[in-house]
């Protein structure tokens, strides 16, 4: 929603902002808690994480103000407002206002600046921009900063007016970290003891895979437990007072592919348990809204404070320590925290001014064509027939895949790909092609990943796939409500579209029939790569996106199965580079005939 800032008042605007956790005092009627006097003080931690680009309430895929089934709003502008909200409640000399990480991929703008009109050839970047009309006190390095090459990275850490902070971004050759690995800000607030506040910034390590073209042989990435035992320490020693983490690694702790390295990619909660001195850490990188989370070390016995605050700007955290002193030195007597919803608040109109210069830019370069097509492609049809518009996404799928792993044990295996008909809408036109076309094909912000398969694995994931299908008798004429959306036990209102994946291959064709008239489980027939049948011991990659590996949708194999490729390039953005680095969509390159509705061994007739 949007609405000029002068219809809400920065209090009332605070008042209807709380989603979660302790309640605030504003919140409640009650009047605003004072910072404390004589030997109580309470430190404000106004925390932001994963804006990935996200500077206004703006969807540029669809050109349109950003809405989403929940209705939030996304944007650093927003939390902003936020932002300097809190700081006039409880007053700006006890605020500090940190991020922790992925600020520079992820929307058009983003992209924009890294690769269209680059910062390293005398832009400024949108978000370095933004941050520093906010007033950030530092930041953490998230993975994704290192997306775009260590030179651009350099470049937005230099323009902006705060520190990126990375404690475990080693230098490859010295081993020390090549980012500032901590601060120590004295926060004065009037009639109180000054107090040392130490921020820590800790990152994944598994950017050392993801991003291995870009860092190996000038980074190395050491685990955040690892690090931070060596940090806080330091910190303490130098006069912190009270030490806050900035840590881009999520609270639930589990991992993907970084376990390789061998840290766990998400150790927050493991950062808490196992280091000492520290009171509270503003968690990013999972994307989740965890309002309040305490969780004990296990060698003081004392509770540290855990917050997330969603992503895109779409809830701001509000961590509170109230400070007492002990033998005339500051400690942390307990802390709560709480977010605030973007929703309720307006853009903040200086954030908003500085840029919508580059935000028109952004317009015309996603609105711009970016090459052509030599025919059209829908995929109105995709989910009953197969079409060269899903053909589309599996090739460049399949092609990223495959030159990644070029030089690699896996180099010569057959890669295939999978892909689901996600928007019957979505269309590429004859002649001139924009962004916003190739997008509409890909309608979700999945990752590309990798994994190693059987042939016996590409079959039952198949069989699972066509569970989509209602099983009936003939060869029809049937309509596509007739055959496609079952029901089944795990979906009682019908197997959605995006549900059902079409896998294809890349240098030789995968192909296949479904035979509708038998029961799911044994429908797949015909499987064949190159011409020859698949055998159950032969091996494949697949190249599947990250919510299919994750286990969405409940394919068999994919959560187990070994990870070969991960480097969290957004599939939407793959297609949007390939398309403007071959300028021509020609499906006659890359579409075959790969599967088709059968009944026994005779096609199914369908009809609208």
């Amino acid at each position: 929603m949007s609405y000029p800032s002068s219809t809400v008042s920065r209090r009332n605007l605070l008042s209807m902002a709380v989603v979660g956790g302790a309640g605030l005092a504003f919140a409640q009627g009650a009047p605003a808690k004072a910072a404390g006097r004589g030997n109580d003080l309470t430190l404000t931690v106004l925390g932001t994480t994963d804006l990935h680009g996200n500077v206004l309430n703006w969807d540029y895929f669809k050109n349109v103000e950003y809405d989403d089934a929940a209705h939030n709003d996304i944007g650093a502008a927003k939390a902003a407002s936020l932002i300097k909200a809190m700081r006039d409640e409880r007053g700006a000399d006890s605020c500090l206002t940190l991020d922790a990480g992925d600020t520079i991929q992820g929307t058009p703008p983003a992209y924009y600046y890294a690769k269209i009109d680059p910062i390293t050839q005398g832009s400024t970047h949108p978000m370095a921009a933004a941050m520093n009309e906010i007033g950030y006190t530092a930041a953490a390095l998230g993975n994704h900063e290192f997306n775009y090459g260590l030179p651009l990275l350099r470049e937005f850490e230099r323009q902006l007016d705060h520190p990126l902070l990375g404690a475990n971004a080693l230098d490859a050759t010295t081993g020390e970290p090549a980012f500032t690995p901590y601060i120590l800000k004295r926060v004065k607030v009037e009639g109180h003891k000054p107090v040392t506040v130490g921020i820590l910034g800790l990152v994944t390590p598994g950017v050392a895979i993801w991003d291995k073209a870009n860092v190996e042989g000038r980074l190395t990435f050491d685990g955040i437990v690892e690090q931070a035992k060596v940090q806080v320490p330091r910190m303490k020693a130098a006069g912190a007072d009270v030490v806050i983490v900035s840590c881009h690694s999520g609270a639930d702790t589990s991992s993907s592919y970084g376990d390789a390295l061998p840290y766990p990619e998400n150790a927050s909660t493991l950062l808490a348990q196992q280091v000492p001195g520290i009171d509270a850490i503003l968690v990013g990188h999972a994307h989740k809204e965890i309002p309040q989370r305490f969780v004990v070390n296990e060698q003081t016995g004392r509770q540290v404070l855990l917050s997330e605050p969603y992503y895109w700007g779409m809830r701001v955290t509000v961590m509170d320590l109230h400070l007492t002193q002990v033998r005339g030195q500051w400690q942390v007597a307990s802390s709560s925290a709480t977010l605030l919803n973007a929703s309720t608040a307006p853009e903040d109109p200086a954030v908003a001014a500085l840029i919508r210069p580059a935000h028109q830019k952004v317009l015309a370069y996603v609105n711009g064509v970016i090459g052509t097509s030599t025919v059209a492609m829908s995929a109105a049809t995709s989910r009953y027939e197969d079409t060269p518009a899903i053909d589309f996404v599996n090739h460049v799928q399949a092609d990223a895949v495959k030159t990644a792993l070029a030089g690699t044990a896996d180099a010569d295996i057959p890669v295939l790909s999978i892909a689901a008909p996600f928007n019957k809408a979505a269309a590429i036109p004859a002649g001139e092609v924009t962004v916003r076309d190739v997008a509409g094909l890909y309608i979700y912000d999945n990752t590309l990943m990798a994994i190693r398969f059987t042939g016996a694995q590409v079959k039952a994931y198949l069989e699972k796939s066509v569970e989509y299908f209602k099983q009936v008798s003939g060869t029809g004429p049937f309509t596509p409500d007739q055959l496609t959306n079952a029901v089944t036990p795990t979906a009682p209102n019908g197997t959605p579209d995006y549900n059902y994946d079409v896998m294809g291959g890349l240098d030789a064709a995968l192909t296949y029939d479904i035979d509708v008239a038998v029961a799911p489980g044994s429908r797949i027939t015909n499987l064949a790569y190159d011409g020859s049948p698949v055998g159950d011991a032969d091996p494949f990659v697949i190249a599947i996106n990250n919510y299919r590996q994750s286990g969405g949708g409940g394919f068999p194999g994919v959560t187990s199965a070994e990870v070969v490729y991960n480097r969290q390039v957004e599939i939407r953005q793959l297609l949007i580079d390939w398309v403007t680095a071959e300028k021509v969509i020609d499906p006659a390159t890359f579409a075959t005939q790969d599967w088709r509705l059968v009944s026994g061994s005779t096609p199914i007739q369908i009809t609208d």
